[in-house]
């Protein structure tokens, strides 16, 4: 009988959270103003927050999910000026930009935008918990990459699997690597890590052409191995993996730390050429680079919008990173610049916050973050 009677009871809890949660979907959501929103939270969307909350404008950014973006997903951060840990990764060199922009008076919520409306005076972004009302719009969401193409990429990325050698091609002095792809982007990196890299694979499906003279210099190099024809299929790795280090550097100034022990990472990569017996190759490199696909700038949410884009899918900017539209700017991956470099957007956030508080305070001219005496 007891257990009869708490059954009723349940229903009706589990009625009232159903009830309570129809109410919260259908509740309103909720507004803010503010002078300035940015979509994106990568490091251009935090640089450009820090320079506009130090500016006194009010500041929102939002981004649907921290950890997804480019820099987030980097294993090791050995480029970017003033870090000297070599250990640190990414997504905690991002948190440290979002973390400064927040001290400064940002504010950061975690939304997913669907639709914004850019022109006009005031600029609106929708999310499904809030809409914000700002005076300036920032398109700071970056590219999003390509579906994976073989069979380990996403397991390995940022363990030995890249889409960029000027980021990471330092970390295999002396290793041997493949490149994979045939375009342009393909054929430069390949010769970047030309010299680092023991031996280069350059895996292509096809050939290059042969009056391509980029392509002719990268096969002259002497620690260049062509696969022609060749397709790969599968990236391997195991928990020995011994992923990639970065190199000591040239100067010890103070005592080296002790090496890190063995951690999961590429072992090798399977080929599959289009001649001969068919049988498949299994390299044994230690890194992976796959060019076979560009990224694509995320601009699903501006859809019906005049904000105006290049040919190849990028938002078109100016020198001060404004669009054709007013009050809208866009930088970092979005417009899509080869420079894909954290360094690089970090520079755009700045040179837009700066362009926004002139076009915000109606001065002709910028005003810099200090001031000489």
């Amino acid at each position: 009988p007891a257990a009869a009677a708490r059954k009723p009871a349940r229903a009706a809890v589990a009625k009232a959270a159903r009830r309570a949660a129809l109410v919260v979907m259908m509740s309103p959501p909720e507004e803010v103003e503010c002078d300035v929103v940015i979509v994106g939270g990568g490091p251009a969307g935090c640089t450009c927050a820090l320079y506009t909350s130090r500016a006194n404008l009010k500041t929102v950014m939002l981004d649907k999910n921290p950890a997804a973006g480019a820099l987030a997903i980097t294993s090791h951060i050995a480029n970017y000026p003033g870090v000297e840990d070599t250990q640190m990764s990414g997504a905690a060199l991002l948190e440290r930009m979002r973390d400064q922009a927040i001290e400064y008076g940002t504010v950061a919520r975690r939304a997913q935008v669907f639709l914004v409306e850019a022109d006009g005076d005031s600029k609106t972004v929708y999310t499904p918990d809030l809409t914000v009302k700002a005076k300036a719009l920032v398109l700071a969401t970056g590219a999003m990459g390509r579906p994976p193409s073989f069979k380990g990429e996403d397991v390995y990325l940022g363990r030995g699997v890249s889409y960029c050698a000027t980021c990471d091609g330092a970390f295999y002095q002396d290793r041997e690597v493949a490149v994979v792809g045939v375009n342009a982007e393909a054929v430069e990196e390949a010769q970047f890590l030309t010299k680092f890299a023991s031996t280069v694979h350059w895996v292509t499906a096809v050939d290059p052409k042969p009056d391509d003279a980029h392509a002719q210099t990268l096969l002259a190099e002497p620690n260049v191995k062509h696969w022609s024809q060749t397709r790969m299929t599968t990236i391997e790795g195991d928990d020995s993996g011994a992923r990639h280090r970065p190199p000591p550097p040239r100067h010890q100034t103070r005592p080296a730390r002790p090496p890190r022990s063995p951690s999961p990472g590429v072992t090798g990569a399977l080929l599959h050429p289009k001649k001969g017996d068919g049988e498949p190759i299994s390299l044994p490199v230690e890194g992976v680079f796959i060019y076979v696909a560009g990224s694509k700038p995320i601009t699903d949410f501006l859809d019906g919008q005049a904000v105006e884009l290049n040919p190849d899918g990028g938002v078109k900017v100016d020198e001060e990173m404004a669009t054709n539209v007013p009050g809208v700017y866009a930088i970092g991956d979005i417009r899509n610049t080869p420079y894909k470099q954290v360094v690089v957007a970090a520079s755009d956030g700045c040179i837009a916050a700066m362009s926004i508080d002139r076009f915000l305070k109606g001065r002709k001219t910028i005003k810099v973050d200090w001031i000489h005496k």
